[in-house]
C-alpha cells in the first residue's frame, strides 16, 4: 500500500497521510545523472518576483531525464525505481547494453529487472509499459504517456504522476489523442510516446498534515485577498467577514484580473488549430 497513515501521537500526525510507494529502491541517485539546482525564490533575472509564494525548502539535486528516448533498437534493463524530489512521478534507472545509463519516467507496473527499449517499428508483443514508439506505429485505444508535441523535441504531455492519454486514431499523418482533461487534439504521427500510465497515482491522495511540510517543499504561506485591507488587495476590506470587501465583486488577483472562470489561453495561439474538442466538450472557437 503506497499510502501510509500514522497514529495521532501529535496534532499534526492525526491528519498526516504520506505516499510511500513500495516499489522504490533504497538507493542513492546515479551520480553521473544528477546536477546541482540553484533556487530562485520565484525571482527572474532582474531580481523581481514573478512567481509568488516560493522560497526556502530542502536542497535538491536535479535528475537528468531522457525525455527523447533517442537510443533506438537497444534494450535496457531497469536497475532501480527511484524517488525524484523535482516531480510527482517516480523514475526508472535504465542500463543499456552498451553500458550507458539513463533516467526515464517510471510507468505503472514497471519493476526492477524488466527490459524496455525504444524503436521505430513495433511487433504485436512490444506494447509493454516503458517501451517507446512513434505514434503512427501504435494501435488505437492504447494508453500512453510522455508524448511529444514536436518530433524530436522530447516529451511534453502526460508527465505527472498517474496521468496518461489515449490514442484515438491515426490518419493523414496526424494522431488524435484524448487527454485526461477531456481535450482531444492532433499530434504529428512522427512524435514519440511511451506505452502505459505514469506511476505513483496515489500522489494526489496524500495529506501533508502540517504547514511545516509545505515549507520543506519550498512553498511559502498564501494569504487570501479577502483577509487583507483595501490598500493591499482589491478584495480586501469590509465590516467583518464578507464576500469581497463588503460588496459582491468578483474575486480577482492583486492586479485586478479575474481569478475564477477567466480563460487565460490566448485566442491567437497557433496550436489552437490542432484542438478538435476542448476540455469542456465543445469545439474550439471558430470550429463547428
Amino acid at each position: 500500500m503506497a499510502l501510509k497513515s500514522f497514529r495521532p501521537l501529535t496534532a499534526s500526525l492525526r491528519f498526516t497521510t504520506l505516499n510511500r510507494p513500495a516499489e522504490i529502491t533504497d538507493k542513492r541517485p546515479e551520480r553521473s545523472l544528477v546536477e546541482s539546482k540553484s533556487k530562485t525564490g520565484g525571482r527572474n533575472t532582474y531580481g523581481r518576483i514573478t512567481s509568488r509564494r516560493r522560497g526556502g525548502g530542502h536542497k535538491k539535486l536535479y535528475r537528468i531525464i531522457d525525455f527523447k528516448r533517442g537510443k533506438l533498437d537497444m534494450s535496457a534493463k531497469v536497475q532501480a525505481i527511484e524517488y525524484d524530489p523535482n516531480r510527482t512521478a517516480l523514475l526508472a534507472l535504465l542500463a543499456y547494453a552498451d553500458g550507458t545509463k539513463a533516467y526515464i519516467l517510471a510507468p505503472l507496473g514497471l519493476k526492477v529487472g524488466d527490459t524496455v527499449y525504444s524503436a521505430l517499428k513495433t511487433d504485436t508483443n512490444d506494447f509493454k509499459p516503458g517501451n517507446s514508439f512513434l505514434l503512427g506505429a501504435i494501435p488505437p485505444a492504447t494508453k500512453l504517456h510522455a508524448v511529444e508535441l514536436i518530433p524530436g523535441k522530447g516529451a511534453q504531455i502526460a508527465r505527472a504522476a498517474g496521468t496518461s492519454v489515449e490514442l484515438v486514431a491515426v490518419e493523414n499523418g496526424y494522431a488524435q489523442i484524448r487527454l485526461s482533461s477531456g481535450e482531444t487534439r492532433l499530434v504529428n504521427a512522427k512524435c514519440r510516446a511511451t506505452i502505459g500510465e505514469v506511476s505513483n497515482a496515489d500522489h494526489g491522495k496524500r495529506s501533508l498534515g502540517k504547514a511545516g511540510r509545505n515549507r520543506w517543499l519550498g512553498r511559502r504561506p498564501r494569504v487570501r485577498g479577502v483577509a487583507m485591507n483595501p490598500v493591499d488587495h482589491p478584495n480586501g476590506g469590509g465590516q467583518g467577514k464578507s464576500k469581497g470587501g463588503g460588496g459582491r465583486q468578483h474575486l480577482v488577483s492583486p492586479w485586478g484580473q479575474l481569478a475564477k472562470g477567466f480563460p487565460t489561453r490566448r485566442r491567437t495561439k497557433l496550436s489552437s488549430s490542432f484542438i478538435l474538442v476542448r476540455a469542456n466538450g465543445r469545439p474550439p472557437r471558430g470550429k463547428k
